[in-house]
C-alpha cells in the first residue's frame, strides 16, 4: 500500500485522469437519462460533448489550473445557452474552485470565488424548480451555492498552509545561512585569537633565549658554569614554547586525532610567578607582588591577566635598555582583579606599541585592548612621568553587557 500511495502522489496527473474517466462514465449516464426526459430539449450529442470538456478539466486541473479554470467557465456558460441541464459532470466546476484556490494565480482565484457564488442562482433562473415558490428557489439556491463556497474557502486555507510551510522552510534556509557565517565569523576570531597566542609565546620565549643566547656567549669562557645555566634556561624557555605552541596549532587540526592525549593548558595567574622568575633569569629585575585574597577566577580573565603580564615585561625587556626594571602589582578585588605593570626604561615611542606591538607585527597594545575587550574589562596604557612605561588594567569578573 505504501508504494501504491508513493506511486500516485509522484503521479497525480493519473489519479485525475482516472476520476475524470469515472466522472465521464457517470454523466454519460445521466445525459442519457436527461434526454429520454420528456420536455427535455437538450441533445445527447451536446450534452455528451460538455460532459467530455467537464471531464477533461479534472484531468488537467493540476497541470492547467488557470486555464481550466477558463474553460470550465466557458462550458458553463454554453451549458446556458445550449439549454444542457445540469449533470454529473457539473461536479468539475466545484473540483476546479478548489484547485485554483489552492495553487491557482491570485485573479484566477478570485474569479473561481465569483464564477462560484453566481453558478447556482444563474442555473436555478434558467431551469427553476417546478411547483416551487420564490422564497423555496432562494432556499434551493443558497443550498446549491455552499459547497462551491466551501470547496473555495477550503482551497483558500490550503494555498495559506502552503504559503506558511514555505516561509517556515525559507525561514529554516535562511537560519542555515546565518549559522554559517556565523561559523565563518567564529573561525575567523578563533584563528585571530590563534594568532595573538602565538606572538605572546614567540615574543616572550623568543626574546629570553635571546638574551640568554648572548649572556652565554660573552661569559663562556670567564664563567663556564654561569653559560651552562643560561643554556639549560634556553633549554627550559624552548621546551615550554614548543609545548604552547603545539597546544596552539593543535587547534587547527580538524578531523584528526590527537596522538599524545591532551594539550598543555592555557595559562593563568598562578603561572605569573613563573613568569616574572624566567624574566629575572633572564636579567630583568622584577618586583611581584599579590594584593587581596586571591581566588579562583574566570578561565578567560586569567588567560587575560597572563598574557598582558606576559606582553609587557617583553616589550620592557627589548625596549627598556639595559638597565631597566619592571614591577607587576596583581590587586584582587571584590568584583574583578586588577593589573599594573610599570617599567623605568626608556621604553619605545607609543605608536610602536599600538600600531605594530613589540614585533612590529600587528599586535602589541592592539592585541591587549582586545584581550581586554573580550572580558568586558578596560585598559590604560602610556608613558610614565619620569620615564617609563605603565600599563594599567581592570578585569571583572562577569563581562559587562
Amino acid at each position: 500500500m505504501q508504494r501504491l500511495y508513493d506511486f500516485l502522489r509522484r503521479h497525480p496527473t493519473w489519479v485525475d485522469a482516472f476520476w475524470a474517466v469515472a466522472l465521464f462514465g457517470l454523466s454519460g449516464v445521466s445525459v442519457v437519462n436527461l434526454d429520454g426526459v420528456q420536455g427535455h430539449h437538450g441533445t445527447l450529442v451536446v450534452g455528451m460533448a460538455v460532459s467530455a470538456v467537464l471531464c477533461a478539466v479534472v484531468a488537467l486541473r493540476r497541470r492547467l489550473p488557470e486555464p481550466m479554470l477558463l474553460v470550465a467557465l466557458v462550458t458553463g456558460l454554453a451549458q446556458l445557452v445550449l439549454d444542457v441541464e445540469t449533470t454529473v459532470a457539473d461536479f468539475a466546476l466545484l473540483v476546479i474552485t478548489y484547485t485554483v484556490a489552492a495553487v491557482g494565480e491570485r485573479w484566477a482565484s478570485r474569479l473561481a470565488l465569483v464564477g462560484s457564488l453566481c453558478a447556482a442562482a444563474l442555473a436555478q433562473i434558467r431551469w427553476p424548480a417546478q411547483h416551487t415558490g420564490f422564497l423555496g428557489q432562494i432556499a434551493i439556491v443558497v443550498f446549491q451555492t455552499v459547497p462551491f463556497a466551501l470547496a473555495w474557502v477550503l482551497g483558500d486555507s490550503m494555498r495559506t498552509r502552503r504559503a506558511y510551510f514555505a516561509q517556515l522552510e525559507e525561514r529554516a534556509t535562511r537560519l542555515e545561512k546565518e549559522r554559517e557565517a556565523q561559523s565563518k565569523v567564529a573561525v575567523a576570531a578563533e584563528r585571530a585569537r590563534i594568532a595573538r597566542e602565538l606572538h605572546d609565546v614567540v615574543a616572550h620565549n623568543v626574546s629570553v633565549m635571546v638574551v640568554q643566547a648572548d649572556g652565554a656567549a660573552y661569559v663562556m669562557d670567564a664563567a663556564p658554569d654561569q653559560a651552562r645555566k643560561a643554556l639549560e634556561t634556553i633549554s627550559s624557555t624552548g621546551r615550554q614554547a614548543l609545548a604552547e605552541m603545539r597546544r596552539l596549532l593543535g587547534v587547527l587540526r580538524t578531523g584528526e586525532h590527537q596522538e599524545s592525549g591532551e594539550y598543555v593548558p592555557q595559562p593563568d595567574v598562578e603561572q605569573i610567578d613563573d613568569l616574572v622568575e624566567q624574566c629575572r633569569t633572564s636579567g630583568l629585575p622584577v618586583d611581584f607582588r599579590v594584593e587581596g585574597t586571591p581566588r579562583p577566577l574566570p578561565s578567560g580573565v586569567e588567560l587575560t591577566a597572563y598574557r598582558i603580564v606576559q606582553e609587557a615585561l617583553t616589550n620592557t625587556r627589548k625596549h627598556g635598555g639595559p638597565h631597566a626594571g619592571a614591577s607587576v602589582r596583581l590587586v584582587y578585588f571584590d568584583d574583578g582583579l586588577g593589573l599594573l605593570v610599570e617599567d623605568d626604561g626608556k621604553g619605545a615611542p607609543h605608536e610602536l606599541y599600538e600600531e605594530g606591538g613589540a614585533d612590529g607585527q600587528g599586535h602589541g597594545l592592539i592585541g591587549m585592548r582586545e584581550r581586554v575587550g573580550m572580558v568586558g574589562g578596560t585598559l590604560d596604557a602610556g608613558p610614565r612621568p619620569g620615564g617609563g612605561f605603565r600599563i594599567s588594567a581592570l578585569l571583572p569578573l562577569k563581562p559587562a553587557h
